[in-house]
């Protein structure tokens, strides 16, 4: 049964139909005559307003940063769809899903239509299409041998790697890893929800190498 597909998010403080006829609409290409028509209550920044979702992904593609983001998908975590929606916020180049092809969508707010999404049955296959691209690969987690994120040298080039919520990165995915790196705390917890620390380390590479 296929992933049912959920309405882009609208906002209450869209943007109204173009003023006026159809003949003062605007005639550049990567408007969307529907949206100039009825209005745009999408989601998206201004600069993007009444542009057709085609546009705004090749638009993005002009200006995505080198890191990619991959999640191992093998308890279908609602996490995945958060992390997802983090990597569009942070214009990451593709987001890698490693294992189980269907991944609950609900927290990407359909993000994932200007992401690109890109799968592989395993962690070999992943692993192998890294290598090929000659990125290193990051995984995120704390474990006995991981480093501090904010003290590391954290490559322009390279895929972050994030685990499931409990497990973390499986064993196979540590191993094949260029780099562990942890998040440091200071709390009593062992541990901070998956999405958060995506958000965080994808944050601390955008810290760094982000041009504005």
């Amino acid at each position: 049964m296929p992933e049912p597909e959920h309405p882009e998010p609208t906002l209450p403080h869209g943007v109204p139909p173009w003023p006026g006829g159809r003949e003062e609409w605007p005639d550049e290409p990567h408007y969307d005559p529907d949206l100039l028509e009825h209005g745009d209550a999408r989601n998206v920044i201004d600069r993007y307003r009444y542009w057709s979702m085609d546009a705004i992904v090749a638009d993005l593609d002009l200006h995505r940063h080198p890191f990619h983001v991959a999640i191992e998908n093998w308890q279908h975590d609602m996490n995945i769809g958060s992390i997802v929606r983090t990597a569009n916020a942070f214009a990451a180049e593709t987001v890698h899903i490693i294992g189980r092809r269907r991944w609950n969508k609900r927290g990407a707010m359909v993000t994932d239509r200007y992401q690109h999404v890109l799968h592989h049955p395993d962690v070999a296959d992943f692993v192998a299409w890294a290598e090929a691209q000659g990125l290193p690969v990051i995984a995120v987690d704390n474990v006995e041998g991981s480093e501090p994120v904010d003290a590391v040298e954290l490559p322009e080039r390279c895929v972050l790697l994030f685990g499931q919520e409990g497990p973390g990165v499986s064993d196979e995915a540590i191993a094949a890893s260029d780099l562990v790196v942890e998040i440091t705390q200071y709390g009593s917890t062992r541990s901070i929800n998956a999405s958060a620390a995506a958000a965080i380390v994808m944050h601390e590479w955008v810290r760094r190498h982000a041009r504005r």
